[in-house]
């Protein structure tokens, strides 16, 4: 989940107090955007922000076009491009040249939003509502909403079909913008929308006669609007007055509404001063239709709404039901449905008898969400809850001859589910009420539903009970003072996404405190719900299940999370969705090109089951396959609970693996072909001090750029190059202004690398980032000559062997079982992944073999040299030559491990997982074998 607006605010106001007495030169920016997106909570993996060279046309007096290279500051295809001024420069030109980069991109990739800055001033465009915003760092605060997009607060647009629509979400931000402009704001303003949500939902939907609070605004208020505040306020003591205490003379327009009661009207509020345009804004939302409002779409819409309307276009968070489904359907859902079904096709004596049974149980479920934001899995879950007790019903209660069916209980005992069984923790008071209030909503719905089934109209007023939603901190209150343990069925929720590097200091204070090992800081921040759920469920037979972040299932958190869990609190998991995309499916009905969250969900319990299920998926945005397991470790894999940590050195005799070269030199030394070309017409002494210089992108796409590496320059022929000299002196004051203290030591020594790792034979180039959707990681080897940035990982020394092993399907699987990711993409690890990987116990004839299959995929590639690694092994563009070389290669490398066949990478993966077993933890693996020897054999040797 994105941070809350609290939270970013608060970030902002202290973004602006550190930077405020900035008047840095253009090179600073890349430091104050780093801190800028990190104050949104944004990975910046998930922003793919880089500085992207694009083609300019230019067009000139002449009207003749011509091409013209240039830089974007940073650049976030389709969504936004920053154009970064010096302190004081003028921000109408800044604006001139970004218009010009953008011209230079194609349709797909250029952005909604500009950015204009020089450090102390904003100016924000919107080219697809043709809306500007300019204000001062001082004001950042205040204008933060403006940039929901960075935090992960999308666009909400809802499909023609659903009624509760952005039509909708615009009438109600309408109206929430008047008042909060009138500084009507903070508590009372949300407290008056939700009641008047209610009012304009019970008017369509039979809690209300019909149009009651449309009349009433119309015919007991004035035009001009100067009372409707007070005859609103009028109207909520009204619904929370019984009718039997209300005075004999009240308005006969007042007196018709009944008592609602649960507390929703209690409260008393500030009385709102509206004007003519506010009451014909709220006219607007009373004329609106909102008999079918979606239970998943309410708590988004109310999100949506609370944002001012110039900003409401960055739309809230929303969470689709599918998705949620997801979640609560392996959870309890299907066990019940089939547990129902087998009882519902028992035509045996006992058939009444389970189903009232059944009945008993389901009505004793409870459900607890300690994360709850707008109640979506409460609610989802409540919904399915008596969906499935209305086919209950149906069967208990069939239709006698005349087609009707019949109960001695009245129709509002007959339902069993009750919303005070559904219990919530969330941080933000606006949320908690709408949870109550939506919780209402699906309530009334499914009651109508019942009464359709029996015949009776049914609307259950007043309200008694409501949903259990307390408004704290999760991870600092103790659960058990919101619903004690043996009383809970389920938890279930998605707690916040937040990585490990981006929480606040009070998020990393709430996860050290919960669990003070915690690995120096690498856990996300949704790993301290896990610890105390954990904690909760000890001795029970709660179960559990919980959207998360994908990297708690990745890399080096693994080690530290799911060890503690499984051997310190028993947890088992018993089932897990792998990495799969967290979309919002309203937005994708639009077409629209939405970010986009990349999760797991994880059931588990402190009790072991026999059957587990995976879901699997091809591709993260695909529908998942179903695999039954016996077994899940922390890797979302069927193998044994081992957790790969961290390591210095390979686990095999291999050749060490090392970073690239880490210049930190605000890229003064790196230039692309044309810059290097055009520099040495200046500077031709140069050129022996200039080399290729490669990082993920220039190797896997195949462009050059090119690196001015002056370590080895003496200090006399320096100084006889003044551009270079520049040069020079510009890393060293960018070095000396860095935050870092290494950083700034190093500016005593301007010609030398932070990380310098140049090797002095052939090497082999690792990508540290590559796309999912390739079948193998793209490597290859590379000259001495050329330099590797730390975007890859470089093994000298390495051999045909080692390469043939490397982009091997075996080392796939491995990589991804084990290795970290950015949003899906893998982000190979040197200490997690390379050096705990189980090499073969090869022979010479073995060795030998993998050694010619890999001659001929790199003698296979040499075929195409037009083409990139990218063409390559592009899934739809990979010649078939190619392909069948790895697949030949495969068979050598598996054959080096095991004499049986492979299936599938699971297979692979549980190997190489009991494998790493066997090297890491000889005495653990053999204690292992030892006790899955047949009891008649230990017995025999006793």
């Amino acid at each position: 989940m994105p941070l809350s607006w609290n939270q970013i605010r608060a970030n902002a106001a202290r973004f602006s107090e550190e930077w405020k007495d900035a008047h840095y030169e253009k090179g600073e920016s890349q430091t104050f955007y780093n801190e800028f997106f990190e104050m949104f909570g944004h990975r910046r993996r998930s922003v793919a922000v880089y500085e992207h060279k694009v083609k300019l046309l230019k067009e000139h007096s002449n009207k003749q076009i011509r091409d013209k290279a240039g830089y974007i500051d940073l650049f976030w295809p389709n969504t936004l491009i920053i154009e970064q001024k010096s302190a004081g420069r003028n921000l109408a030109a800044a604006k001139e040249q970004a218009m010009d980069y953008i011209q230079g991109l194609k349709e797909p990739e250029r952005p909604r939003f500009l950015l204009l800055s020089d450090f102390q001033n904003f100016e924000l465009h919107d080219f697809e509502e043709n809306d500007e915003w300019t204000f001062r760092l001082s004001d950042l605060k205040d204008n933060v909403r403006l940039f929901g997009f960075i935090a992960g607060y999308q666009q909400q647009k809802y499909r023609d079909q659903d009624p509760v629509n952005i039509q909708a979400a615009n009438l109600m931000g309408n109206l929430h913008g008047l008042l909060a402009g009138n500084g009507y704001e903070g508590h009372d303003l949300q407290l008056l929308l939700v009641r008047i949500m209610f009012c304009l939902f019970a008017d369509d939907t039979g809690i209300f006669n019909p149009d009651s609070f449309l009349r009433f605004i119309e015919d007991r208020t004035k035009e001009d609007g100067s009372d409707l505040g007070a005859k609103l306020i009028e109207l909520f003591q009204v619904l929370d007055t019984a009718s039997s205490q209300r005075q004999r003379n009240l308005d006969e327009s007042l007196a018709e509404f009944p008592y609602v009661n649960g507390q929703l009207f209690r409260e008393t509020v500030r009385i709102p001063a509206f004007t003519q345009p506010m009451r014909q804004a709220l006219l607007q939302c009373c004329n609106f239709h909102w008999a079918k409002v979606s239970p998943a779409l309410f708590g988004s819409l109310f999100q949506t709404v609370m944002l001012p309307a110039a900003q409401r276009a960055q739309g809230a968070h929303y969470t689709s039901e599918k998705n949620i489904l997801k979640t609560i359907r392996p959870l309890f859902l299907d066990d019940l449905h089939t547990e129902f079904e087998n009882i519902k096709n028992d035509r045996g004596t006992q058939r009444q008898s389970k189903l009232k049974k059944f009945h008993d149980k389901i009505a004793s479920l409870t459900f607890f969400d300690p994360a709850c934001g707008c109640g979506n899995f409460l609610i989802l879950a409540y919904r399915e809850l008596r969906e499935l007790e209305l086919k209950l019903l149906e069967e208990a209660h069939p239709r006698n001859h005349e087609g009707i069916r019949q109960t001695s209980l009245d129709v509002a005992l007959i339902s069993r589910i009750r919303i005070e069984n559904f219990f919530g923790i969330e941080i933000e008071e606006f949320p908690v009420r709408v949870a109550e209030t939506t919780m209402w909503i699906v309530e009334h719905q499914l009651n109508q539903e019942l009464g359709e089934l029996f015949g009776i109209p049914f609307v259950d007023l007043p309200l008694k009970k409501k949903a259990n939603i307390h408004y704290n901190n999760a991870l600092r209150i103790d659960w058990r003072e919101v619903l004690v343990p043996d009383k809970c069925s389920y938890i279930l929720g998605n707690p916040p996404f937040i990585g490990s590097k981006f929480m606040s200091e009070q998020q990393r204070e709430e996860i050290v405190t919960l669990f003070p090992n915690a690995g120096g800081g690498i856990l996300d921040y949704v790993s301290g719900w896990y610890f105390k759920a954990a904690d909760y469920i000890k001795n029970t037979t709660i179960k559990v299940a919980f959207v998360s972040t994908n990297s708690i299932t990745q890399g080096e958190q693994v080690g530290v999370l799911w060890d503690y869990l499984c051997n310190q609190k028993n947890v088992h998991i018993h089932f897990a969705h792998k990495t799969f995309k967290w979309t919002i499916d309203a937005q994708r009905a639009e077409g629209m090109d939405i970010a986009a969250v990349y999760v797991v969900i994880i059931g588990f319990a402190v009790f072991d089951i026999p059957k587990k299920c995976i879901y699997d998926y091809e591709r993260v945005n695909a529908e998942p396959h179903r695999i039954e397991v016996s077994r899940i470790n922390g890797y979302l894999v069927d193998a044994a609970n081992i957790f790969i940590k961290s390591r210095g050195v390979p686990i095999c005799d291999v050749p060490e693996m090392g970073i690239g070269n880490k210049p930190i030199d605000d890229g003064n030394y790196l230039f692309t072909t044309q810059e290097r070309d055009t520099f040495l017409l200046r500077e031709p002494a140069a050129g022996k001090y200039f080399r290729k210089w490669i990082g993920s992108d220039e190797f896997i796409n195949g462009y050059e750029r090119w690196c001015l590496y002056l370590a080895d320059c003496p200090p006399d022929e320096l100084r006889q190059m003044p551009l270079v000299m520049e040069r020079v002196e510009n890393v060293r004051q960018f070095r000396l202004r860095s935050k870092s203290q290494p950083t700034r030591k190093i500016a005593a020594v301007p010609t030398k690398f932070h990380v310098t790792n140049i090797p002095t034979t052939n090497y082999l180039v690792v990508p540290e980032v590559s796309s999912e959707n390739r079948q193998y990681i793209p490597i290859g080897f590379m000259l001495p000559n050329v330099l590797a940035s730390n975007l890859v990982k470089v093994v000298p020394n390495a051999t045909f062997y080692h390469f043939g092993i490397l982009t091997s399907a075996m080392h796939m699987a491995w990589v991804s079982a084990t290795c970290g990711r950015l949003e899906g993409r893998y982000r190979y690890s040197k200490d997690i992944v390379y050096n705990n990987f189980p090499w073969p116990i090869a022979n010479e004839k073995q060795r030998t073999d993998i050694m010619e299959k890999a001659q001929i995929i790199l003698d296979t590639r040499s075929h195409f040299s037009q083409s990139s690694l990218a063409d390559l092994y592009n899934p739809t563009s990979m010649p078939p030559d190619l392909h069948k070389a790895h697949e030949v290669l495969n068979k050598a490398v598996d054959k080096a491990y095991r004499a049986a066949v492979f299936n599938n990478d699971r297979e692979r993966v549980e190997f190489l997982l009991n494998r790493y077993l066997e090297l890491n933890e000889p005495l653990t693996a053999a204690h292992t074998q030892a006790l899955a020897r047949p009891r008649s054999r230990r017995k025999e040797k006793g």
